[in-house]
């Protein structure tokens, strides 16, 4: 593979500390947006995808347009698979025995797959490869903020491809990197009515990032555990089937749920397979939370409560109530941000900036969203994080 070696642990400790102090810091960031200069690679192309279409044509205008990408990030999964079973007996697997898991999605999701790898030429056992992976691997930062005129505003950073295949040559990871040109933004119709917006991979079908125009906003984080997404794919893949795919989820609450409330009691109650962060944000005054899980239930619920002064929730990858791992600590400069900009000041503009300020910005985020329900927006940005950077 060239210049991509596959990182130890140890290795990744060294790189971080012969570079930078961990974790590497800089001055709250101002004036950012609009997104300009090199930390800003590009603008986000819209599609529609027509929920009256049956699930196997939805994705044909996205995967048409987006085929040789595609194809190369999957390519390079399979040398990363390839690296850790050289034999090539993981990728066999992966086409045999993946292909079936699809036939045991909900729906509509294995027909969504077995559609997007007709389009792509791409054997259906990768594709759903390429969907397992989001369950496993996301690191991010998100946040939802009530303004001093009571208007709800939610950004996030997605992070991913941590540990996968680093780039010595052009210090960056290759995942990522070949995540980027992935990135889209989908419209969702039914009878021609926008049911919801979402930023998203090509590719993959659950949801990450997402808004129900005028009702709530919706972003789900990634939350380690022992007891992690391996353990419940494990038992779906042996038939224990009762737990919810994350993503999954989250896209079910977007096109199904019809108010804050309802979309928090489904997300705090859904049995799911991998412990999971939802940062949810409504459309009135206090409306803004975190949903901490397990994969059996809802550990805690952190909410905006202005009589306490907590005008904004954060979250990047660990238990609000716990310190953050200190070689991976998002949380303590994003909060620092948030404080320096004030709840007179937040808006998309210096939520931009918040995200655009390293570690918060690092070398796994491959875009920015911002979200303003009021307005049913929502706006993306491929990012790059020049260096020096942190790794993640």
């Amino acid at each position: 593979m060239g210049h991509c070696v596959f990182l130890t642990l140890a290795a990744l400790f060294s790189l971080a500390s012969t570079q930078f102090v961990p974790p590497y810091t800089e001055d709250c960031r101002a004036e950012m947006y609009p997104p300009k200069g090199p930390t800003f690679r590009g603008g986000v192309s819209w599609y529609t995808v027509d929920l009256d279409l049956p699930p196997s044509k939805r994705w044909a205008a996205v995967i048409s347009d987006k085929k040789t990408e595609l194809v190369s990030m999957v390519q390079a999964i399979k040398d990363l698979a390839d690296d850790f079973v050289p034999s090539g007996r993981l990728i066999e697997l992966v086409d045999i025995t993946l292909p079936l898991m699809a036939v045991t999605l909900p729906e509509p999701f294995g027909e969504e797959m077995k559609g997007i790898a007709e389009v792509s030429g791409i054997p259906l056992g990768e594709i759903v490869l390429f969907n397992i992976f989001y369950e496993v691997f996301t690191v991010c930062t998100s946040i939802v903020a009530e303004d001093s005129k009571g208007n709800l505003i939610h950004g996030r950073n997605l992070d991913f491809g941590l540990f996968m295949g680093w780039d010595v040559k052009n210090k960056s990871w290759i995942i990522s990197e070949k995540l980027k040109p992935l990135v889209v933004n989908l419209d969702f119709k039914r009878n021609n009515q926008t049911v919801f917006k979402s930023t998203n991979f090509a590719g993959y079908v659950g949801m990450l990032t997402g808004i129900k125009p005028h009702v709530f906003t919706l972003t789900m984080n990634e939350r380690f555990s022992l007891d992690g997404g391996y353990i419940g794919i494990l038992e779906w893949i042996f038939g224990n089937r009762d737990g919810m795919w994350m993503s999954f989820l989250t896209r079910s609450v977007l096109e199904k749920a019809n108010s804050y409330e309802e979309a928090k009691n489904r997300l705090a109650q859904t049995k799911l397979l991998a412990p999971a962060y939802f940062i949810l944000g409504g459309n009135s005054t206090g409306q803004g939370c975190i949903i901490t899980r397990s994969r059996l239930l809802s550990l805690d619920v952190l909410e905006i409560d202005l009589k306490l002064g907590r005008w904004y929730v954060l979250e990047t990858n660990y238990d609000h109530w716990k310190d953050p791992f200190f070689l991976d600590d998002r949380r303590t400069p994003a909060m620092k941000c948030m404080d320096q900009t004030t709840q007179t000041n937040i808006s998309l503009k210096t939520m931009y900036d918040v995200l655009s300020t390293k570690p918060v910005l690092n070398k796994l985020t491959t875009y920015t969203t911002l979200m303003q329900v009021s307005e049913g927006n929502l706006e993306s940005y491929i990012r790059d994080c020049p260096n020096p950077c942190m790794p993640w």
